[in-house]
């Protein structure tokens, strides 16, 4: 019998994984690869959301704890994955500078907004109001995270590629079983996909579809990462990721004509230069009605649980509510009830 047979291997899924090895816990991984929203993420993180000038939830904490685990991840997958990156925010007018500095002086937003106005000058970007700066900013390439991860897993024989058969779970007074499989634990962490699942499809994760560019652009002149309506993301080689789109109703995976339309336009706002499009993605990302992730035990099972949800933020918080439920489930440490599945009292259809 094994602690942990974890399912999905996105973001979430290998954040608890690896939380779980490195308290010498067991653990094995199913994923069929059907949820690609972490791999083709932006993977900025940044403790303020600069639409409305509002500190991240939980953000300080949140930070140090993800700056410890991908610290130590890229030592155990021996590559670089964290890129600490300044996050610039375009001004488009006097106006928004005044927003800027009023937020900047807010308790919750000082430790994270520059009251030094940049007004540096980059080749392809017309800035005449210049730029504010986010700090304790950057960007974790969560591609080459999950291939690397996977690799690790796959290395190791802790991992399977298989679609999930709900038919085969059984709860048991010890844990649960799967085909050929005992664990104490079963954590899914499937993202979008959560909808099959029903154990858990009644929770209200609604997922917001999401389009991203890789342009080549090598009249281009940017070292740090740009935010208005879009970020742009210097990859090198005159590589830049560019994002993205949010959309609501349209549930594939599939790059839309409607959204490399919107892209482009953004862009044009924002650099003045040519631009080409190498490649365009698109993935449905795992959003919640309340901006809440989804953790917690399945009510009438014990051995069942979900860490999901991460919406827009995976980067940021998939360490944090991974030890969250590691530490409810090994210590019986309280969930806060902001991220605690409880607080949906929609009745299960499992």
């Amino acid at each position: 019998m094994i602690d942990y047979l974890i399912i999905g291997s996105g973001l979430a899924g290998i954040s608890f994984a690896e939380v779980a090895l490195r308290n010498d816990k067991s653990i094995f991984v199913l994923d069929n690869n059907s949820q690609n929203s972490s791999k083709i993420a932006g993977g900025l993180y940044n403790p303020v959301i600069l639409k409305r000038f509002s500190e991240v939830w939980n953000a300080q904490e949140q930070l140090i704890m993800m700056n410890d685990f991908y610290s130590l991840l890229e030592e155990k997958l021996k590559c670089k994955i964290d890129f600490k990156k300044p996050i610039l925010r375009k001004f488009f007018s006097i106006e928004e500078q005044n927003n800027w500095f009023a937020a900047s002086d807010k308790v919750g937003l000082a430790p994270f907004l520059s009251t030094k106005l940049i007004s540096k000058k980059y080749v392809g970007i017309d800035s005449p109001n210049g730029y504010g700066e986010v700090l304790q900013t950057g960007y974790v390439d969560t591609a080459l995270l999950l291939y690397k991860y996977r690799e690790y897993l796959n290395q190791n024989n802790l991992f399977l590629e298989e679609a999930f058969d709900y038919n085969e779970l059984k709860s048991e007074s010890d844990g649960i079983r799967y085909k050929n499989i005992q664990a104490k634990h079963i954590i899914f962490a499937e993202g979008f996909g959560m909808h099959a699942n029903p154990y858990f499809n009644h929770l209200s994760l609604n997922g917001t579809k999401g389009e991203l560019f890789i342009i080549k652009a090598p009249d281009l002149d940017l070292d740090v990462i740009v935010n208005t309506s879009v970020f742009i993301l210097p990859l090198g080689n005159d590589l830049f990721k560019v994002g993205a789109t949010y959309h609501w109703k349209d549930k594939t995976d599939l790059p839309t004509e409607e959204g490399k339309t919107e892209l482009i336009e953004r862009i044009k706002e924002i650099i003045t230069c040519d631009f080409e499009i190498v490649e365009h993605f698109a993935g449905v990302r795992p959003t919640v009605k309340d901006r809440r992730p989804l953790v917690g035990t399945h009510k009438d099972h014990n051995s069942i649980h979900i860490l999901n949800g991460l919406g827009t933020r995976g980067v940021m918080l998939g360490p944090s509510m991974a030890k969250a439920l590691f530490d409810h489930l090994e210590n019986q440490t309280p969930l806060d009830p902001l991220i605690d599945v409880k607080r949906f009292k929609t009745k299960e259809k499992k």
